[in-house]
């Protein structure tokens, strides 16, 4: 098992960054698909980044490529989010998610069903 911890958020006015960290704990020795996701009120929850803990290709939501960066740190057991150029749409609560990869053939994308996931943390955008 693993437990995350969301921070980072905070309130920005338009085209301006922020940066969320996911801190792990628990079972770090797995290797793990890590992914961020976002809701805004009132809309489902939608996949913004995802990456395998160890490196690899990022995947993306389509709104925020070029945009948004997910990097894992394995050295800080964290994965972090950099946001820039962010608009008022981006404004959501943004949460960690975690799921197990049981082998190295197991692809790490949005639509994995994630075992674990953090708290959230806000993220609103002012125009």
């Amino acid at each position: 098992q693993v437990h995350l911890v969301e921070s980072g958020g905070g309130s920005v006015q338009a085209g301006g960054s922020l940066r969320l960290s996911c801190a792990v704990s628990g079972d770090t020795s797995s290797r793990y698909c890590m992914a961020w996701f976002r809701q805004a009120p009132g809309k489902k929850r939608e996949g913004v980044a995802t990456i395998a803990a160890d490196g690899g290709t990022p995947v993306y939501f389509d709104s925020v490529k070029g945009r948004f960066t997910i990097s894992p740190d394995n050295a800080k057991n964290s994965v972090y989010l950099q946001m820039d150029s962010l608009k008022f749409e981006d404004t959501a609560m943004y949460y960690c998610a975690a799921d197990p990869l049981p082998s190295l053939r197991s692809e790490c994308y949005p639509g994995r069903n994630f075992d674990y996931w953090g708290q959230g943390t806000q993220v609103t955008v002012s125009s």
